[in-house]
């Protein structure tokens, strides 16, 4: 692995840690004088706000790509597929392609507010990045311990979909369902089972995988948490304690 810097030196990385959940990854060279970019504030970000994505589009040769837009949305939550999903993302008209992963969103003054991550196929250009406030947070834990260390509470997690929500009668529209449960882990030892319907953990709410993910970053093994969740159309609480997720 190999960066080159703007003025055309290259130095060999390092990788300090990654984290597939969020495809970001942090990496290491010895250089001196290096110029760090200048973050912004996810939450100080404005619909309309104009915006600057850079990356190498296409993986084509030479210097980087910049490419121009406006913030389009905020708060958007993409399926990446039946068990994934990605929330709290920046929509922008910036085009983004394949090979602009990864790079940086900037605003007007220059700032990073956000990392490129994703695009839909023949969607005329709408790109979405991980707000910097969010990749902040998996960027501090890859500094201090190499990973990012997730509370984990031993289920295997489903988005609720129209067909699930009418076979089981379902009171909400959203929801995580549990479609297994880790033995020896804290769903189990509290009596989660599965076909059972997550709608909060402690007062957050639950409306698919993704935030499931996000509450998970924010609260380490050892974590309390109340779960509230429905069995057969009734709302129920358990309390348990977050474990660690086994490698």
């Amino acid at each position: 692995m190999t960066v080159t810097l703007s003025d055309g030196r290259s130095y060999p990385a390092n990788l300090v840690g990654s984290d597939s959940i969020t495809d970001l990854a942090v990496i290491k060279i010895a250089a001196a004088k290096l110029t760090p970019a200048k973050f912004g504030n996810s939450s100080n970000l404005e619909v309309g706000e104009d915006v600057i994505a850079v990356g190498h589009a296409l993986g084509l040769k030479g210097g980087p790509t910049v490419s121009k837009g406006v913030v389009s949305a905020l708060d958007r939550t993409i399926q990446t597929d039946a068990q994934k999903a990605m929330v709290d993302l920046i929509q922008t008209d910036a085009s983004i392609n394949p090979g602009n992963s990864g790079g940086p969103l900037a605003n007007s003054r220059g700032e990073v507010i956000g990392i490129n991550t994703a695009i839909i196929n023949d969607s005329n250009g709408i790109g979405f990045a991980i707000n910097i406030d969010d990749a902040h947070v998996v960027v501090d834990q890859i500094l201090r311990s190499g990973y990012v260390m997730r509370g984990f509470l031993g289920i295997t997690p489903f988005n609720v979909t129209d067909s699930i929500r009418e076979q089981l009668n379902l009171p909400v529209a959203d929801g995580v369902i549990i479609a297994g449960v880790v033995e020896g882990f804290p769903a189990g030892e509290s009596g989660l089972q599965t076909e059972d319907v997550i709608v909060m953990l402690n007062k957050a709410a639950i409306e698919n995988s993704g935030d499931l993910s996000k509450f998970l970053l924010n609260n380490p093994p050892g974590s309390n948490v109340e779960v509230s969740f429905y069995r057969n159309g009734e709302l129920r609480k358990v309390e348990l304690v977050l474990a660690d997720k086994p490698d």
